[in-house]
Parts: structure tokens; sequence; C-alpha cells
């Protein structure tokens, strides 16, 4: 049996901790350590990181106001791109979410996954959240997959991968995630930027910042179509 480095077993144990937060689908954005770093790892701006909290927690207030708690939905926004999942009766109520939170202020693209049928379990949705861990701690030990790139989202044992990352970084990273046991389908749901935006996103030194005058060549956010691609 492979035993964990001890960075990987730490993110195991914190994670199982979070086994009493199960009633809401496990995103988890892994940074370096807690706090400054895990921002400054971070593809978006700070202020985009402050405003998809913002956008959560106003969809989470919509469908409270809408359909009070007969609805299981849960709310991932990155870069102001909302990812929908968890389960609703029926279709129409499905159609009317997504248009809900569609009109929520500042969002800019909605990724439509709820399933119609019955709430899933407390221990559905802990045995999620413990294959989130299993995930991330995959990317951690493949050592050649950034992970603090990338939000996870789990969902029925589906893994839902969130992030600005390259087509090279998606496809390893969703190479990884499909070799995790347990998980049944990987979803994509990425804002692809090229191999040059991400070589301008790395720290400059000292005499190319001079070079530049100070500025930064870090692009910015700029809206794009949301990419949701299942793998078998």
């Amino acid at each position: 049996m492979k035993l964990l480095n001890k960075s990987t077993a730490s993110l195991l144990s914190t994670l199982v901790m979070c086994l009493g937060l199960a009633s809401c689908a496990a995103p988890l954005l892994f940074g370096g350590v807690i706090g400054g770093a895990m921002v400054a790892s971070d593809r978006r701006t700070t202020g985009i990181q402050v405003e998809d909290e913002s956008i959560e927690q106003r969809s989470a207030s919509a469908i409270r106001e809408n359909f009070g708690n007969k609805e299981h939905v849960n709310f991932t926004s990155y870069n102001r791109q909302v990812l929908i999942t968890g389960e609703v009766s029926n279709d129409a109520v499905r159609s009317q979410i997504e248009t809900l939170i569609g009109r929520v202020q500042n969002v800019r693209a909605v990724v439509n996954e709820l399933a119609i049928g019955s709430a899933s379990s407390f221990g559905d949705r802990s045995s999620d959240v413990l294959l989130v861990a299993k995930v991330k701690a995959a990317m951690v030990d493949s050592e050649d997959v950034f992970a603090n790139v990338f939000k996870v989202v789990g969902e029925r044992g589906t893994i839902y991968l969130m992030g600005r990352v390259t087509q090279r970084e998606a496809k390893r990273a969703t190479d990884v995630v499909r070799g995790v046991s347990g998980v049944k389908r990987v979803v994509r749901v990425f804002e692809y930027i090229t191999e040059e935006e991400l070589n301008s996103m790395q720290p400059k030194r000292s005499d190319d910042a001079s070079r530049s005058g100070g500025k930064s060549n870090v692009p910015l956010n700029t809206p794009q179509q949301p990419v949701a691609t299942p793998i078998k």
C-alpha cells in the first residue's frame, strides 16, 4: 500500500473534518497555506475572488426566497461563471433556477448541472467530500499538476473541474482525476488561456519589471463562454 506524503496526509486530515459540512457540494481551491498564499496562487484577481463569494451568497439567498428548502441546490462561482449542482423535483424547476441565477447581480454565465430526482443523502454527500479529498491528493502527488489553480466540486460521484487553465493543464488534470477510484465522471468547466498568457502570469524578476516600467502583464479576467465537457 502506498504511503501518503506529509502534505497529502495533511490535506486528507483537513478534509475529513469537513464531513460535518457535507450538506452541500464540496468545492475546494487549494493554496500553499491558508490565507494570503491561497489568494496569491489564484489566477483570478482578488476582487473577482471576493465577487465570486458574493455571487454564491446572493444565489443561495435567491433560492431560499423562491423555493425555501424544497430543492437541494449548490452554487460554485469561478470568475463570475456559476456552476449549479444538486437535485430538483422536476425539469420546470430546473429551468426556473437557471433563469433565476442568470439574473443574479454580476453573474456572466451559468452552467446548469442540476439532476432531476430526490435529494442526495447525507451519506452520498459525505462520500463526495472524501472523493474530492482523494482527487486533490492525487493532483498534489502527481507533481506535474499545479493543484492550486483548480477548483474541484464533487456531486454524486461526478467531479467538476473549474479554473483558468491551458489546454495542456486541462488534459493532464483530467487524466489524473480519471484515475482516482470512485470517480464516475469528470466534467470540465474551464476558461482556457494560452501558454503565452500563462507565462505572462509568472512572477517577473526585478530587472524585467524595471524594463516594463513596473506594469503588470497579467491579462484581465475577460468573459469567455463556459466549456463543460463530460469525460466517460
